[in-house]
């Protein structure tokens, strides 16, 4: 009786302040945790010197090699977590997600062909470049999976395939980057395997731009979002013009997505599991809570996963996918096995 009338106490008002406060609180302390935790450790007085001051000694650690990975994996973890509600709302299917149905590795493999034939004539790359190959890549991918879904009725297949276009391309893009002549080429094989270690100041600046402004969007079309999560016909009689609201929720997720391939590689899971927590954090699927939810989420996620590639076997660094699939393949494996359990009620 005592736990009935404590849960009854927490209203939804309050569970949105507690949640909320919640994943503020985590982003601040892995924040601290990132800067503070590496090869070189650092205290709190260090710093803040590194942070406050352009002469400190510290300067290049904190600026240089800690935030140039912390601020990305803020923008790419919640941009990667929102891509993933997007793909769950247009499919209806809590388990999609742009790693597991192919729309991270068809963004690798285009970019990877891209990368190599400007590096192999010696012209480098540009962020815009990445994100637009990377776009193509995903867009070319999401193409496969629509007409796949035109003719599967069972979401099930569905992500089947999805996850056979993932490795085909995933395969195709090892086979052109193993038989890479140019010593620039072969790094990009650290690149497939997901990480935020190559990120420069000037890429943070090029993904700011496009993550941002997808998020402010994504969050403004909250209503329809809504009204569509209630199915075609209800947002219909809303006045949702269906068409256009489905190729908006494709290109949103697709320019997230490709944003995140372009600079750090395919990470996995990440685009399923943190909607799901979301879900049960705030037990709502409303957008208006989900969709800041899922960035915030999504970059708690990311900066814990990043801090544990980094310090786990410090000096040597795992692959930030290695360990965002430790974390979210069991969550993935819950919610398939919970929607088995309800289908055959």
């Amino acid at each position: 009786m005592q736990t009935d009338g404590a849960n009854a106490r927490i209203t939804p008002k309050l569970r949105l302040i507690i949640g909320f406060a919640f994943l503020c609180a985590a982003l601040i302390a892995l924040v601290f945790l990132n800067i503070i935790a590496g090869s070189a450790s650092l205290n709190l007085s260090e710093v803040f010197d590194g942070l406050l001051h352009a002469d400190s000694p510290y300067r290049a650690i904190v600026m240089n090699a800690r935030m140039v990975r912390i601020v990305p994996a803020i923008l790419l973890g919640g941009a990667l977590a929102l891509s993933g509600f997007l793909l769950q709302t247009f499919f209806a299917n809590p388990i999609a997600g742009p790693f597991i149905l192919g729309i991270s590795s068809g963004a690798k493999l285009v970019l990877s062909v891209t990368m190599i034939a400007f590096l192999s004539r010696g012209v480098a790359v540009g962020s815009v470049a990445l994100i637009l190959a990377s776009f193509v890549g995903a867009m070319l991918a999401m193409g496969f999976v629509l007409a796949i879904s035109a003719k599967v009725r069972r979401m099930s297949m569905l992500v089947i395939c999805g996850v056979m276009i993932g490795y085909i391309c995933s395969a195709i893009t090892e086979f052109v980057i193993r038989f890479a002549d140019d010593s620039n080429i072969v790094k990009l094989h650290d690149w497939a395997m997901g990480s935020f270690a190559a990120i420069k100041w000037d890429n943070v600046a090029v993904m700011t731009v496009v993550v941002l402004p997808a998020l402010v969007l994504t969050f403004l079309m909250s209503k329809p979002i809504g009204a569509y999560q209630l199915g075609e016909v209800y947002a219909k009689n809303l006045g949702v013009n269906i068409k256009a609201f489905r190729a908006a929720l494709i290109l949103l997720s697709g320019v997230l997505s490709a944003c995140v391939t372009a600079f750090a590689g395919p990470i996995s899971f990440v685009g399923v599991a943190v909607p799901h927590l979301m879900r049960r954090l705030f037990k709502t699927a409303k957008p208006i809570v989900m969709i800041p939810g899922c960035f915030l989420g999504g970059a708690v996620f990311c900066l814990l996963c990043d801090l544990i590639a980094r310090t786990a076997f410090a000096p040597n660094e795992l692959s930030i996918s290695s360990v965002t699939a430790i974390f979210g393949a069991p969550i993935v494996i819950l919610v398939m096995l919970r929607r088995q359990k309800e289908a055959t009620r």
